[in-house]
C-alpha cells in the first residue's frame, strides 16, 4: 500500500503514452535546456524553459529524465513522436527472424525422395532459414544405425556448397538430429 501524499505537494501529471513528459508534466524545478536550434542553453528553471518554448511556439520535451537535472529540449512534440515512430518501424524492418524448418527422413529413404527433400532444404536455406534434419529409426532399424548415419552424411555432402553444419548429427532417443545453417 502506498503511503498518503503530503497535503502541500501537487499531484504528478501523468506522462504521455510513450512515457515522455512534455510542458506542464515536467515536475523538476530545474532542467538542462537544449534550444530549438540544438544549442546547449544550460541549467535553467522549468518556468523559464516553458516560457522559452512557448515563445518559440513549440513544446518543452523531457529527453533524458534520468539525468540530474533532467535534460529537456524545445521542439515540436508531434514531429518528435512521428520521427521516433519512423525509427522504430525502420528498426523492425531490418530485424531478421530466423526460422528453423524441420525435415524428417527415414533410414531407407529412396534416392528420388531424398533429392526432393534436398531441393526443399536448398529453398529454405536460400530464404535464410535454418534446417533441423531428423532421421527417425523404428524398431529393429536401431540395430543398423550406420544406415541412418550414411543418409545424414549424404545430406551433409549434397548441401555442403550452400549450408554449414551448426550442430553435428547426434542420437537423441530414437532419432538422429543435425542442424544446418545457410553459409
Amino acid at each position: 500500500m502506498r503511503p498518503p501524499r503530503p497535503a502541500n505537494t501537487p499531484p504528478t501529471p501523468p506522462a504521455n503514452s510513450d512515457g515522455t513528459r512534455i510542458n506542464e508534466q515536467i515536475t523538476s524545478p530545474e532542467v538542462r535546456l537544449i534550444g530549438s536550434d540544438g544549442e546547449n542553453v544550460g541549467v535553467v528553471s522549468t518556468r523559464v524553459a516553458l516560457a522559452q518554448a512557448d515563445e518559440a511556439g513549440m513544446d518543452l520535451v523531457e529527453i533524458s529524465p534520468g539525468a540530474e537535472p533532467p535534460v529537456c529540449k524545445i521542439l515540436d512534440y508531434g514531429k518528435y513522436r512521428y520521427e521516433a515512430q519512423k525509427k522504430r518501424a525502420e528498426a523492425k524492418k531490418k530485424q531478421v527472424i530466423v526460422e528453423i524448418k524441420e525435415i524428417k527422413l527415414r533410414p531407407r529413404i529412396g534416392d528420388h525422395d531424398l533429392q526432393i527433400k534436398i531441393k526443399a532444404m536448398k529453398e529454405f536455406l536460400a530464404e535464410g532459414d535454418k534446417i533441423k534434419v531428423s532421421l527417425r529409426f523404428r524398431g529393429r532399424e536401431m540395430m543398423h544405425q550406420e544406415v541412418g548415419v550414411a543418409v545424414i552424411t549424404k545430406v551433409q555432402d549434397l548441401l555442403a556448397d550452400v549450408a554449414k553444419v551448426e550442430s553435428a548429427s547426434k542420437l537423441e532417443g530414437m532419432q538422429l538430429i543435425m542442424v544446418l545453417a545457410p553459409k
